[in-house]
């Protein structure tokens, strides 16, 4: 995997992790969406320590 794609999949999860935290809602958060956000952060963080592997 290239340099190139792993900054964009970063992004775009990023991305996909801030679209979810605006939909948050204040009370009352649905199990799906606290998942969600946690697969999405590890994924994150997989990939960042891929990045700084390289």
């Amino acid at each position: 995997m290239g340099g190139e794609d792993l900054e964009k999949q970063i992004i775009l999860l990023k991305e996909e992790i801030d679209e979810l935290k605006r939909r948050w809602p204040a009370h009352s958060v649905k199990a799906e969406m606290v998942k969600r956000l946690e697969e999405l952060e590890e994924k994150l963080e997989r990939l960042r320590l891929l990045q700084e592997s390289k």
